[in-house]
């Protein structure tokens, strides 16, 4: 799968620190480099905003796993600021936008967050996520639905995703409906070939290959369709799996290329990440604590709508921050460790709080 391409190199590349951000390793495709590297004001800007309509997108928000398996490094920020995450961190703006989601969160007006709470807001932002997603399916659709007859074919989704590669639209229509040879080069029909077994995977029975714009959405974002998401968990679970037995060990979860740290920095990013994924392997994911995920579990895992999963979701969250140790979160503390809930720099907020409260 696309996904799958980039995974076995997409743990490395911590050189393209510039690029990760808070997002973890990216996955290592040309079409990701190009997607992800351009700058909005080249000239081929536009380009790469048509391939970012017509490709399931690498990034899914509200999932703590991305479609290659790799960690969502902004999961705690998006199920915490949801659609108010802003941009740019602004620290003025970052505290009276932390203090009034506490205040939200903190519905019996205690000045503290119970995981309770927490779990109430963090399934608020999930599916928050899920509207979005479903707002931004609508105009991706039509985008690619150009009779407008509410199915898209295998063919026309083929035909936009090829001229977005810069392919003659009018040519390539022109062949596929001839059906002569398309000399398209080996990674786009890699991708291609990727793309058109999710697109089956999407296409709800009686199979057909038109899919409509409620299975679109699937195709898009597995994350609405429970067959998607076992799909997709199939898929990460092949890409890290080195035994062949369907299932993972810690060392296979945690597995990174060779000739992948090529300095000091990068060594450290390396370090973080690993413990990082070690972390979430032992405490979330291996539910039993066998040391073994199976499907099942990571299934579990994965599902955002888990009610049970949001909670132990919301006292990871707290235990981060809970420097006096009661299991609830109270304003400093937010104030404290913003960067976790934000990804801003705002820690020195936290000597000014009390006068606040």
């Amino acid at each position: 799968m696309l996904w799958r391409a980039g995974l076995l190199c997409s743990l490395g590349c911590v050189c393209c620190w510039l690029v990760l951000g808070v997002c973890g390793r990216p996955a290592n495709s040309s079409v990701l480099r190009e997607r992800e590297l351009l700058p909005p004001e080249h000239p081929n800007g536009l380009k790469r905003d048509r391939e970012r309509e017509l490709l399931p997108p690498e990034h899914l928000n509200g999932l703590k796993l991305e479609r290659d398996g790799q960690l969502n490094r902004e999961f705690h920020q998006e199920v915490f600021l949801g659609r108010e995450r802003p941009q740019r961190a602004e620290p003025a703006g970052t505290r009276e936008r932390l203090l009034g989601i506490f205040a939200r969160v903190d519905i019996n007006n205690d000045k503290k967050i119970s995981a309770k709470e927490l779990q109430r807001w963090i399934m608020e932002k999930t599916e928050e996520h899920f509207q979005e997603a479903v707002e931004e399916n609508k105009m991706h659709f039509r985008a690619v639905d150009p009779d407008g007859d509410g199915h898209v074919s295998w063919d026309e989704y083929k035909i936009k995703f090829l001229a977005s590669k810069g392919f003659n639209e009018k040519e390539i229509a022109e062949k596929i409906k001839n059906n002569e040879e398309l000399k398209i080069d080996e990674e786009t029909q890699e991708v291609l070939d990727n793309l058109k077994d999710r697109w089956y995977q999407a296409d709800n029975p009686p199979p057909d290959l038109l899919l409509s714009e409620q299975e679109f959405l699937s195709f898009l974002h597995p994350e609405h369709s429970r067959g998607m998401l076992h799909f997709m968990v199939q898929e990460i679970v092949r890409d890290l799996d080195q035994d062949g037995d369907k299932k993972l060990t810690l060392s296979e979860f945690i597995s990174l290329p060779v000739g992948t740290v090529e300095n000091q920095q990068a060594q450290d990013i390396d370090d973080d990440w690993v413990r990082d994924r070690r972390k979430e392997f032992q405490e979330v994911i291996d539910a039993n604590h066998d040391g073994i995920v199976t499907m099942e579990e990571l299934e579990e895992y994965m599902d955002p709508m888990n009610e049970h999963n949001a909670l132990n979701e919301a006292r990871q969250m707290i235990a981060v921050a809970d420097e006096n140790q009661n299991h609830q979160l109270e304003p400093e503390e937010i104030l404290k460790y913003s960067e976790y809930f934000t990804g801003s720099k705002l820690m020195d907020y936290a000597r000014n709080v009390h006068e606040e409260f």
